[in-house]
């Protein structure tokens, strides 16, 4: 039997935990999610399969003394950074999957970058987990293509979506059916972006391409690029994504094809 530690955090993640629980030889040991959110998936799947919800810190004490053993971790969209103990305690590793290619884009910011670049191709990593964030061994490069006059940062996460569960099972499934931890290559250079520098990033800048920027921010609940308005921080909208909020059925009559009069109203 190997005994699996389990991270992450949004539907993703209750996914691939799911398709974890189903492989043969495999007991899930603990769960570490967002279980401190009124909406959290992968607390969901953990419950109903009656796995242990742990924290981060309750599972290094548990690790360091000698309760809780463990094969091999796994993180999807994990927040928080994975220390030792756990990091010395699996003879298998801890195997973090990535929304975004490595080595180039570590940290957060990933998915935003890839739009204020103008890429016509993105991917999702899969790596081995050393003490630093997003440094370890890489396992697996998965590229796919995004629409680079189109994309958000929301639609390009949806996309990227069932490419990192297809990479989790994928390199998942050979991690399981090894003895020793598999092949890697040197995760060397790129840049990391903190939270803190991505929030900056957001704020509205004279000679920003501001539609692309828009774009590259767009993903609710969180803010957008924003200008400030008497004092109040505005989240900005382009019309292209305002025409994607509206509710089914609903037309604009005032949207036309570029060449057409407008409506004059008096309907």
């Amino acid at each position: 039997m190997i005994n699996v530690v389990f991270m992450g955090r949004k539907p993703i993640a209750a996914q691939a935990l799911a398709w974890l629980i189903e492989q043969p030889g495999v007991k899930v040991v603990a769960v570490i999610t967002d279980s401190h959110l009124s909406v959290s998936p992968t607390r969901e799947v953990a419950d109903a399969n009656g796995i242990p919800l742990v924290d981060r810190d309750s599972m290094e004490r548990q690790v360091a003394a000698g309760q809780l053993k463990v094969d091999l971790a796994l993180s999807v969209l994990y927040w928080q950074k994975i220390r030792a103990p756990l990091l010395g305690a699996c003879p298998r590793g801890v195997i973090n999957f990535h929304p975004a290619p490595l080595p180039a884009y570590k940290g957060t910011a990933g998915y935003n970058l890839a739009i204020l670049e103008g890429l016509d191709q993105w991917a999702v990593s899969a790596h081995y987990v050393d003490a630093e964030i997003d440094t370890g061994p890489l396992i697996e490069v998965s590229p796919f293509p995004v629409d680079v006059e189109h994309e958000t940062a929301l639609s390009l996460e949806r996309k990227a979506q069932p490419e990192l569960l297809a990479q989790f099972k994928r390199v998942t499934g050979q991690a399981l059916a090894a003895a020793a931890p598999l092949p890697a290559t040197p995760n060397v250079g790129g840049r990391y972006i903190s939270r803190p520098e991505m929030e900056a990033m957001k704020e509205m800048r004279p000679g920003d391409d501001v539609l692309r920027k828009i774009r590259a921010f767009w993903f609710p609940p969180y803010d957008g690029a924003w200008v400030d308005v008497g004092g109040v921080r505005c989240t900005l909208v382009s019309p292209e994504i305002l025409l994607t909020l509206a509710a089914p059925g609903v037309s604009n009559l005032f949207t036309r094809p570029a060449g057409e009069p407008a409506a004059d109203g008096n309907d």
